[in-house]
């Protein structure tokens, strides 16, 4: 469809001048439940988060004809930046699972691994609670455009992600990191990395278990599992004032918003008929199953290489037992971090902010602070 010449003054006095734009606002709007939407307007600071961006990308695919994966909003954070992204019908070239955080700063550059949902969203309230001057990177999983295969074990993952890694940083010392299976993802990067002669700095495991080791096969298993993350949700929230019990609920809130996304997603993969187009949340919770299959099935084997281990005050029984643990794998020693916070909570505010002010010193003793290259 021919794009129309349009001038029309939006919100703030701005002037949208093409039919993308127009369109692009007129979702924001209908998503974000505004009033008034303006082409420069934040994404993020309007309320914007993963589970809505599904929404937002589905419509995108279904308006625009262009398949774009989530962590565009990373780059094109407005409407004005999208508008120039789907101008340019910009589908990235040999997709890549890099994704640029923050570029900004002289500190090396730290890069964290997705978790089990595949994508890096969960990272932003760390990344900019590191400080301006901290490089951020995050690796997406591959397949999330709905194009790519997905990969079939954490060996493979590691070595594409390497790869994007070095394509940008050909040597290091390199700074990783993750969450959950994300950490299990960052410990093999760092063998693959270590095998080709190359330092590791430090590798960043937040609250990562050997998944090799943690029996959640039985009902029961699974049962107590959802039990106490039921228990550990309202111990978070009863460690908090007032003021911070408000931003945690709504914290929790948009995390409940995309796990339901997720699940409906997984009940229509489920049910979807043969060559139905897979929809947007059925694609995010075939990522997600994927992704734990892996983390299940890798077995770590020894790392010559500093980790630095930030965990929460207890523990899930199922992740209890010695075996579970990088302690004795760690050849140089794995340095543990408390945090005051119950699982499931830590990259969630008002808690992120002691995770990010503890990895910025385990980034400085680790020499992060002075070795950008």
């Amino acid at each position: 469809m021919a794009e129309m010449a349009i001038s029309t003054v939006v919100a703030g006095g701005v002037t949208a001048g093409d039919e993308t734009t127009q369109r692009l606002l007129a979702m924001w709007r209908e998503l974000l439940g505004l009033d008034s939407v303006g082409p420069d307007d934040n994404y993020f600071d309007l309320g914007g988060d993963s589970a809505l961006a599904v929404h937002l990308f589905a419509r995108i695919e279904k308006e625009f004809g262009v398949k774009l994966p989530l962590a565009t909003l990373f780059e094109a954070q407005t409407v004005s930046e999208l508008t120039e992204v789907l101008r340019s019908k910009a589908q990235p070239a040999g997709w890549s699972p890099l994704v640029t955080v923050q570029s900004n700063g002289s500190r090396a550059n730290f890069f964290c691994v997705h978790g089990a949902g595949g994508n890096v969203f969960i990272y932003r309230d760390l990344a900019k609670l590191l400080g301006p001057d901290q490089p951020f990177y995050g690796l997406q999983s591959r397949g999330l455009d709905g194009k790519e295969e997905l990969q079939s074990s954490v060996a493979d993952m590691a070595r594409v992600y390497v790869e994007a890694v070095q394509r940008m940083q050909p040597h290091g010392p390199y700074f990783l990191g993750g969450y959950c299976m994300g950490g299990t993802v960052a410990y093999e990067m760092a063998q693959q990395l270590s095998a080709k002669g190359e330092q590791v700095g430090m590798v960043a495991l937040f609250d990562t278990a050997d998944w090799s080791q943690v029996a959640m096969y039985s009902k029961s298993a699974r049962a107590a599992y959802q039990v106490q993350r039921l228990l550990f949700h309202l111990r978070n929230f009863m460690l908090l004032g007032a003021t911070d019990k408000a931003k945690f609920f709504r914290e929790k809130w948009k995390v409940l918003e995309s796990r339901t996304t997720i699940w409906k997603g997984a009940i229509a993969g489920m049910l979807k008929r043969e060559g139905k187009r897979e929809s947007e949340s059925a694609l995010l919770a075939r990522v997600w199953e994927n992704n734990d299959r892996c983390s299940a099935d890798y077995k770590p084997k020894p790392l010559n290489a500093p980790i630095v281990h930030f965990r929460p005050k207890d523990q899930y029984v199922v992740f209890r037992k010695s075996a579970a643990s990088f302690s004795r794998l760690a050849m140089k020693g794995e340095k543990v971090v408390g945090l005051q916070v119950y699982p499931a909570g830590m990259l969630l505010e008002p808690f992120v902010q002691e995770l990010a002010k503890s990895l910025r010193r385990s980034l400085d003793d680790a020499g992060a602070d002075r070795a950008r290259v």
